[in-house]
């Protein structure tokens, strides 16, 4: 087999895209994105899309493709990202698949259990119920409806809790029923890289970067999404502390205090995903050379 898949995760803020990039110009190869929170084309300030300019140094895919009124699915990822890969592997051997959601990042590299398809109408109603009543009130029925899977589960992880209790609901079975099922083989092989930055240096990144967002208009980008925000796509950090605001639940001190606090949350929930599924990833530094770059690339 001689195509290649280089995967480059790290936590949010940890120059991944500036990395990736580099990479991709050494190479002369395109980036393929894996952030769930990127592929929406009306979230872009608060999801810290690629800028254009470097969209266009270097060719993007997965980046704004879908809008925020269209359920989009892990698999439904899974099956788009292996089909454009094939395609791309047709004419090129090596790929760089780049991003923080390390389910999507999983789901192209092993592929992932299939899961039946969630009504809207069901989707809507979770994302009601999280809006109206909290967190705890979904993940109390989950721990009900599948106990096996919420004893493992990240369940401070509002996407994930809505995922699991959507199929539960859909199906009328446990999530966890779904699991662990044989996957179909890649047709490529798959050369890891994690960027390794220290823990302080991640939290005084996100604060700047929040700080830049404010500045870039985040507010006015979330004050255009709130009629939405019960859609899924937008139970995302950075969008509902600035909902709480427009409810008038918070102060904009608090919201944006809150940005930064989950934001950080966020990013060691990332970590801690990277340092038990991607074990062989070879760390390099966020602020590594140009020499040192090149040493870790396939040959």
């Amino acid at each position: 087999m001689n195509k290649t898949l280089i995967t480059l995760s790290g936590p949010t803020a940890s120059s991944k895209t500036s990395i990736a990039i580099r990479i991709a110009k050494v190479l002369g190869i395109e980036i393929f994105s894996c952030d769930s929170r990127q592929f929406y084309e009306e979230m872009t300030i608060g999801t810290a899309v690629p800028t254009a300019a470097e969209r266009k140094e270097v060719p993007h895919h997965f980046i704004q493709h879908k809008s925020i009124h269209t359920p989009y699915s892990v698999g439904q990822f899974e099956s788009d990202a292996v089909d454009k890969l094939s395609d791309y592997f047709k004419h090129n051997d090596i790929a760089i698949l780049v991003g923080g959601s390390g389910l999507y990042m999983h789901s192209v590299v092993h592929g992932i259990d299939q899961f039946p398809t969630v009504p809207e109408e069901i989707r809507l109603s979770l994302g009601k119920r999280l809006q109206t009543n909290g967190l705890e009130d979904l993940q109390k029925e989950l721990q009900t409806l599948d106990p096996k899977y919420f004893i493992k589960m990240d369940i401070k992880n509002p996407s994930r809790v809505l995922r699991a209790l959507g199929v539960c609901l859909a199906a009328g079975k446990p999530y966890s029923s779904y699991l662990n099922k044989k996957k179909p083989p890649r047709p490529f092989v798959v050369h890891p890289l994690s960027v390794d930055i220290p823990r302080t240096q991640i939290y005084d990144r996100i604060n700047n970067r929040v700080d830049q967002m404010i500045s870039a208009g985040l507010l006015l980008e979330a004050e255009r999404l709130y009629p939405h925000r019960e859609l899924n796509a937008l139970q995302t950090v950075g969008y509902k502390e600035l909902f709480d605001f427009f409810d008038e639940n918070i102060d904009i001190d608090q919201a944006i205090a809150q940005i930064k606090q989950n934001t950080r949350n966020y990013a060691k929930r990332q970590m801690t995903w990277i340092q038990r599924k991607e074990p062989d990833a070879q760390k390099i530094s966020y602020a590594c050379s140009d020499e040192k770059l090149m040493s870790v690339l396939p040959n």
